[in-house]
């Protein structure tokens, strides 16, 4: 619909920004903080920097929180990394973890700022994946439950948004480059019982914040990518349909019906998949009601009809950000990704496509009915310091102005949106290309194989978005 007026935003909306525990805090070895499995995954990442150090986050958060101050947040997401607050299998909690949590949170609050706190983001402790045999076994529930109320109860009397587990639908679809697959000849089949046991854990969170939390919030956060049907052909349209089931709709869905699609369970049958459905599962899930989304979403994706006979094709990322590396995936019989000639793409491939959060929004709010929260969305890109100790990133500040103001005219569609936290605040490792890949509104000074002085760099994107934040959406800037 073509408007006459502007976008506007809420009064009370949450402007802020994001970032992950694993990819921004490092001190991996400091306080009593056991190792992830996501540690071990980082470390393997060569030439890309490990998250040992990351951007430092944990000896300079005071330094962090004032810089989100000064430019006028409201907000802030990040999450709490479980072998900090759970190191090993005694269930005895680290205090110290405890402690680093408390006076984040106290420092956030004592500025102004709304903690919105992702309880699981990638950091799966070692012990937990050893004893449980990570996310295939059914132990982790009783352990992620423990881990989830001990966060309620530490935190909740100041944490009133929390968000369950981040991207669950991407960790199983992508569970090779996530991690989450421990057995590759077998993941075919295994995603689906690993699934189903995430499920569980995330209703888990749920009820328990409700009871644990005075007028606490929780939700899931999934990965949203939008897909576009690549021609007017009836059957790139199917193609269409089937991604955005196996990419994302099968989660959204479960999340607020609590059940498992007609799609899902047709599937398994003809690929004779067992999810290992026990019974007292679904009257778990029954209890287990959302309050409202967290979304995460950068760009769209476009598909087309992928023929029975047509050659397999995994997802295989860009790893060093020179145009034209990524190769998209190609699953016969039900749809491959293609390039989109609509739209510009960043140096790792990923679509410019600002239209696709207002589709997201959109589409979620006419299928759910829920409030949503933007917790990701950002611009990668190589970066460093220029001659006069300056980064201009405009192409950032483009893409952030653009994407922002489709997020107000989603509103005007009439989707609830609660509030806005990019990817990411500072500099931190991104998933899969470390630092080389930046998406932060301060620099951090460091490179993957020479941390400098670590050092905390207002972009020209930083005092963009302060000036936006604080006229709530109206100064849009040049």
């Amino acid at each position: 619909m073509h408007y006459k007026e502007e976008p506007t935003f809420p009064d009370n909306f949450f402007w802020g920004a994001s970032s992950a525990a694993w990819q921004v805090e490092g001190a991996t070895n400091e306080d009593g903080r056991s190792v992830s499995t996501i540690d071990l995954n980082s470390q393997k990442k060569k030439p890309f920097a490990d998250n040992s150090i990351a951007s430092d986050h944990y000896h300079h958060y005071k330094e962090d929180v004032a810089l989100m101050k000064e430019a006028g947040f409201t907000s802030y997401r990040f999450s709490i990394a479980w072998p900090r607050i759970y190191p090993d299998k005694t269930g005895v909690p680290n205090q110290k973890g405890i402690d680093f949590y408390n006076n984040l949170i106290n420092e956030l609050v004592k500025s102004g700022i709304e903690p919105i706190v992702t309880l699981y983001h990638y950091d799966l402790p070692l012990w937990v994946d050893q004893e449980y045999d990570g996310w295939y076994g059914r132990g982790i529930i009783d352990a992620f439950e423990q881990y989830v109320r001990k966060c309620f109860i530490e935190f909740g009397d100041r944490v009133k948004y929390w968000l369950s587990i981040n991207e669950q639908n991407m960790q199983i679809v992508y569970g090779h480059w996530l991690g989450t697959c421990k057995y590759p000849d077998t993941w075919f089949k295994d995603q689906w019982k690993v699934n189903h046991i995430m499920n569980l854990c995330h209703a888990k969170a749920v009820i328990a914040c409700h009871e644990l939390v005075e007028n606490g919030k929780i939700g899931p956060v999934p990965g949203m990518v939008p897909i576009y049907s690549n021609t007017g052909n009836p059957m790139d349209q199917i193609a269409r349909l089937n991604a955005e089931e196996f990419t994302e709709k099968i989660w959204n869905d479960f999340y607020v019906h609590h059940k498992y699609s007609n799609f899902i369970q047709n599937y398994w049958k003809e690929n004779d998949i067992d999810p290992d459905i026990r019974e007292g599962d679904q009257e778990i899930f029954e209890q287990a009601k959302i309050d409202f989304f967290g979304v995460n979403c950068y760009r769209s994706n476009t598909a087309a009809e992928a023929k029975i006979d047509e050659d397999a094709q995994d997802y295989e990322l860009n790893k060093y950000g020179i145009k034209g590396q990524l190769k998209f995936p190609v699953v016969p019989g039900n749809y491959k990704l293609v390039y989109n000639d609509y739209v510009e793409y960043t140096d790792w491939d990923w679509e410019i496509d600002p239209v696709a959060i207002r589709y997201v929004l959109r589409d979620m709010w006419n299928l759910y009915q829920l409030p949503m929260v933007i917790t990701e969305n950002g611009y990668g890109a190589h970066e460093d310091i220029d001659e006069n100790g300056e980064i201009n990133d405009t192409e950032r500040i483009d893409y952030l102005r653009n994407q922002i103001y489709q997020v107000g005219l989603a509103i005007q569609d009439g989707a609830e949106v609660i509030g806005y936290n990019p990817w990411s605040f500072t500099d931190l490792l991104s998933t899969g290309n470390g630092m080389a890949k930046r998406y932060g509104l301060v620099f951090i000074n460091r490179t993957d194989d020479d941390l400098r002085d670590l050092a905390r760099i207002k972009k020209a994107s930083y005092y963009w978005y302060s000036d936006l934040i604080k006229s709530n959406g109206k100064n849009w800037g040049n």
